[in-house]
């Protein structure tokens, strides 16, 4: 272990020996451990009980897609730990964070599991549930708008529209690089009636087409990456689908990316914009040389 590694780890553990001192002085018994979601990041979409449980919280464990606005609702004296995943770099592994919400409950205290989006939906909370019940640490789940819903919302793109499609599918475009994970996640997957939604899915975007569209997904779908929807620097790229991979990296967009695919994105006005446009470009320019 490295000199910085010690440190955080005696950091680490005198943090935790404060909240259980504070705790032997107010109350007895371990503390409560809640998974908050807190949207795709637009402070605007998170919920009442987030906030307010941010406000009175003792130690948070937060993840990289929380954005900055959204950490400025959190008690100032709260400990703040981070403990974000990206790919190929992850500060603590899934294990790591188990052990430390244990500690940290065992202590006493309002301890909570921030995380981007909702807890159960590709956030693992569910793998953090079990783990800490197991232990005997009373957990309470806090949803949080998933991205395809706050995303869907600020473009005009409903999961579901009568007529167009009676249902939606959320997939994780996110795999281990060994498996037939994803032949065994789209099959299936491909119906007209159904939309779409891949999370994590854009260093993988060129394999999830070809399995797509070898699953029977026409190439003239309507598409739509969404980097970091519902913030300030949020960029769009609509595309069919058959072209939807190389307009994507034409445009170099980058992690956190959402991707929807059916016909619903053909509902939004961005769509409608993007067709027009595209129909204009398509436009031959013609000379008039009578004279």
């Amino acid at each position: 272990m490295t000199a910085n590694g010690k440190d955080m780890m005696a950091d680490l553990k005198a943090a935790v020996e404060s909240i259980r001192e504070n705790r032997r002085e107010n109350s007895s018994g371990p503390g409560s451990v809640y998974l908050v979601g807190t949207g795709p990041g637009d402070p605007s979409l998170l919920t009442l009980g987030a906030v307010q449980l941010m406000k009175s919280c003792d130690v948070v464990l937060y993840d990289r897609l929380v954005s900055n606005d959204i950490m400025n609702f959190v008690n100032p004296s709260a400990r703040m730990i981070y403990v974000g995943k990206e790919k190929g770099f992850h500060t603590r592994k899934q294990e790591d964070i188990h052990d430390l919400l244990f500690q940290f409950a065992e202590a006493g205290g309002t301890i909570l599991r921030l995380k981007g989006g909702d807890p159960y939906i590709f956030g693992r909370g569910g793998e953090e549930l079990e783990y800490l019940e197991k232990k005997g640490v009373e957990v309470t789940c806090i949803p949080g708008i998933t991205a395809a819903s706050g995303i869907g919302a600020e473009l005009g793109i409903p999961m579901t529209h009568r007529g167009v499609a009676t249902s939606v599918r959320y997939i994780t475009g996110h795999f281990r690089e060994d498996g037939d994970e994803f032949e065994d996640s789209f099959q299936g997957a491909v119906d007209k009636n159904t939309t779409l939604v891949i999370y994590m899915g854009l260093s993988n975007l060129p394999k999830l087409s070809e399995v797509l569209l070898r699953h029977g997904l026409p190439t003239d779908t309507p598409a739509v990456a969404v980097e970091r929807g519902t913030l300030p620097g949020q960029r769009i790229v609509f595309s069919e689908f058959g072209d939807f991979p190389q307009k994507v990296e034409e445009n170099g967009l980058r992690s956190p990316t959402l991707l929807i695919i059916g016909q619903v994105v053909a509902l939004s006005k961005k769509w409608q914009q993007f067709i027009a446009e595209a129909e204009t470009e398509s436009t031959p320019v013609t000379e008039d040389v009578t004279a």
